[in-house]
């Protein structure tokens, strides 16, 4: 069938909003059960909704009047029936398209409390810290009515927190948090160091944002390591190239040295053949990932320097993008770049994409305003199908047609003319601009042209609650990076206003939305102008954009420039449909990087379940102690009974006299062992072989990672990089667990293991002293597949 496009999955609509009409009618049936439901006291709620028959789902109308009843009486928020169809939706594992301002949170609290009562788990999981504690406290006198234990879990919760916080019913929490549990209980020796629980139902709230955005960046777990110091020479050398030197290619993914910047670079670090053997894998790595920082990452358009460190941009969302970072080469080379110190790059020692640990839950389902426009996504890599959920007031807002422009300078000049029109009304302004560069810009020439604005963007982020807040204010304009994630409503008058100034808002048409450009997906301009017009309010929304922007580039090459059609540069509608044209396209190359990351990424995700259940099946039972004593019978019956085999004795005397020296006793002439016990002698076995078994998979990461950073030079053979990707990883892990056992049995001869445990360091088997996670910023196959990895490793002259 191929792929779909946005507007032809619309099409489809009918076929993936599934079982409306019985949701529907369920609804129908909750109205004629209010009475019921008025009175239940609320000391009885609880016991009334425990009684219900959730399990083969036939008392969902019942539970829909109670639950409605209960919303009004806890939260003064009485259900509107599209909310309660949205909760059913979400009952039936559905992705339900529900408009901004309609009340997503609050059909997500009511779909958790039904999953609840059906024994179900729950993970209500958001796209930052922010919106997961404001909404698990928005929502707590919900659950608290039902009897349903809620807590979240954030940034700056304990352990112990985090595990108070997984073993209640429904527990909210940010994307990321969850992951980096998961990876950080790969760290644990005993059962009791587990904190993350068995994975049940996950309700995503920004579905779109978590499942396809985000989905392939790779969560990781890192640890302390000898890491090599990247060459300053190489900085200096590249710090001094001319434009001649270098190239970059149009969609501004890559950039490669020419032949004349090959000779500049090999004659200013002494003459040297960057191509020969000695420095194609090492030096010529080195220089372009140097590139790479140089010339393609752009201050204040994708990271910031703040408080003495690089501070990654978050694209989708215009935010800082908490605890991300580059792969380590390319972090340090920018760190280098702005003469900043280094941060410690590390050692991987888990990672895993937010895709796969989302794969792991037995029931997945989620909310969005734009989910349709991700429909295919959906369908193709989770078997999710969507439901439209219709507004509960009619959506009145007017949305323009596109201005499009031949440059960039006459886009500006038109948005400011715009701006300043309207603005001279009163009628708030809503301006969404794509990087902090373009709003400072876009707020510079406002100012020089007599518009006041305030500025929200990376820089500043830490205020957006009170910036957004206010944007619906009269007279406000208000210039703000990516609207995705801001979870806070925009109210027409402003957040303190009377009814007076609401109206008055009202009567000026609402607020007005412009966009600076369109994005490489429609998703995202929808999230945008979903600002105005919301719960049928008035509401006008523009986009302006140009044959300069990086969607055009970046996707359309034109023989001959197209010509204006007026003299203020204007395009009319030959440039409208250029720029739909120029969105099809990114948006197919969007969803074909995502599908070839995904099947690179798959097997990983598959041999990682291998090590994890191994773990699993180690750490909370005795396979590594029957294993051993299998294996090594007569170190394990020696180490039981305190006896020594024959020709044994050296080590005995020699565990003998490492344990006095720790107890501060001297050296006995007798050659006697204490037996260790047996549950001790478990554990021991335990961590010997949880060591190796860690050890290998750090390896074997590390092995991965080499091979992704050169397997597209197997496109020269004419080998299919994917295949020999496969190949090389199944190769080399299909070695991992035996040398992970042989090493433990090695261990297990030599460690000193007394009644008192297994001493590891005095065989220099030492765990990492310190770990900490981030999450990749940019996978390689995600952003430009084979040519991203190209431009990088730079091969080829």
């Amino acid at each position: 069938m191929g792929k779909l496009t946005n507007s032809m999955w619309r099409l489809l609509g009918s076929q993936s909003t599934r079982n409306q009409s019985k949701s529907l009618s369920l609804i129908a049936e909750a109205n004629e059960q209010s009475a019921w439901a008025e009175g239940v006291s609320e000391a009885d709620v609880a016991e009334t909704a425990r009684a219900l028959d959730m399990g083969e789902k036939k008392d969902l109308a019942k539970f829909l009047a109670l639950v409605r009843e209960v919303s009004d009486r806890a939260l003064d928020m009485r259900a509107f029936d599209v909310q309660l169809q949205g909760a059913l939706r979400l009952l039936e594992g559905d992705v339900v398209e529900m408009a901004t301002g309609e009340g997503k949170t609050l059909s997500g609290a009511i779909a958790a409390v039904g999953y609840v009562l059906s024994g179900r788990r729950v993970h209500v999981i958001s796209v930052n810290d922010y919106l997961a504690t404001r909404d698990a406290e928005w929502m707590r006198p919900l659950f608290d009515a039902f009897g349903i234990g809620l807590s979240s879990v954030s940034e700056n919760s304990t352990r112990d927190e985090r595990r108070d916080a997984y073993r209640c019913d429904v527990t909210y929490s940010s994307v990321n948090e969850i992951g980096f549990d998961v990876l950080r209980d790969q760290l644990a020796t005993t059962e009791d160091g587990l904190v993350s629980p068995v994975p049940d139902v996950a309700i995503i709230d920004e579905a779109d944002s978590v499942l396809v955005d985000e989905a392939l960046i790779p969560l990781v777990l890192a640890g302390s390591t000898k890491a090599q110091v990247p060459d300053q020479a190489i900085h200096e050398v590249v710090a001094r190239l001319k434009s001649k030197h270098y190239e970059i290619e149009t969609d501004g993914r890559n950039v490669t040295l020419t032949d004349e910047g090959a000779s500049f670079v090999e004659a200013e670090l002494g003459g040297i053949d960057l191509y020969s053997e000695q420095h194609v894998g090492t030096t010529l790595v080195h220089v372009n990932i140097t590139l790479h920082a140089y010339y393609l990452l752009e201050r204040d358009v994708h990271y910031i320097v703040r408080d003495g460190g690089v501070h990654l941009i978050n694209a989708s969302r215009g935010r800082v993008a908490q605890l991300q970072r580059w792969p380590d080469g390319v972090q340090a080379a920018v760190e280098i770049k702005e003469g900043l110190a280094q941060t410690d790059p590390g050692e991987m020692i888990d990672t895993i994409t937010v895709q796969a640990l989302i794969g792991r839950y037995r029931t997945v389902c989620g909310m969005t305003g734009t989910a349709l426009a991700a429909g295919e996504q959906f369908r193709q890599f989770y078997s999710l199908l969507v439901s439209q959920i219709p507004p509960n007031t009619p959506n009145i807002r007017v949305d323009e047609v596109d201005r499009v422009y031949d440059s960039k300078v006459n886009k500006v000049e038109a948005i400011v003319a715009y701006v300043k029109q309207i603005h001279e009304t009163g009628q708030p302004i809503l301006i969404g601009t794509h990087d902090v560069a373009q709003s400072e810009e876009l707020a510079y020439f406002l100012d020089k042209a007599g518009v006041p604005s305030v500025v929200l963007n990376a820089k500043n982020d830490a205020q957006e609650a009170a910036i957004i807040a206010e944007a619906g204010k009269r007279g406000a304009v208000t210039v703000s990076t990516q609207m995705a994630g801001r979870g806070t409503d925009i109210r027409l008058g402003g957040s303190n206003s009377d009814d007076d100034a609401r109206e008055e808002v009202i009567g000026l048409g609402g607020l007005c939305v412009v966009g600076t450009g369109r994005h490489d997906t429609e998703r995202l301009d929808d999230q945008l102008r979903g600002r105005a017009g919301r719960q049928g309010d008035p509401g006008r929304s523009v986009f302006f954009s140009s044959l300069e922007d990086p969607v055009v580039t970046r996707n359309l090459a034109f023989k001959r420039d197209p010509v204006a059609q007026s003299e203020d540069g204007s395009m009319g509608s030959k440039g409208v449909e250029l720029i739909k044209q120029a969105q099809r396209i990114a948006e197919g190359v969007m969803l074909e990087l995502h599908s070839n990351t995904w099947r690179y990424n798959t097997l990983v995700n598959q041999q990682r379940d291998i090590i994890v259940r191994r773990r699993t099946e180690v750490l909370t039972g005795d396979a590594a102690a029957d294993e051993l004593a299998e294996l090594e019978p007569d170190r394990y019956k020696q180490l039981l009974e305190g006896t020594a085999p024959d020709g044994d004795t050296d080590k005995v005397a020699a565990d003998k006299e490492d344990t006095d020296k720790q107890e501060g006793a001297g050296t006995s002439e007798q050659v006697t062992q204490e037996p260790v016990p047996k549950d001790v002698l478990s554990q021991a076995c335990r961590e010997i072989v949880l060591y190796h078994l860690d050890r290998a998979w750090t390896d074997h990461l590390a092995f991965v990672s080499d091979v992704r950073a050169s397997i597209h030079l197997r496109a020269i053979g004419k080998q299919s990089p994917l295949d020999e990707f496969h190949k090389l990883i199944l190769e080399e892990f299909a070695s991992v667990p035996a040398e992970a056992i042989a090493a433990a049995r090695k261990t297990f001869r030599e460690a000193t293991i007394t009644a008192d445990g297994v001493q590891l360091d005095g065989l220099g088997l030492h765990r990492s002293t310190s770990t900490w996670t981030y999450m990749v910023h940019d996978n390689l196959f995600s952003s430009g597949g084979a040519k991203a990895l190209q431009g990088i490793i730079g091969i080829f002259r």
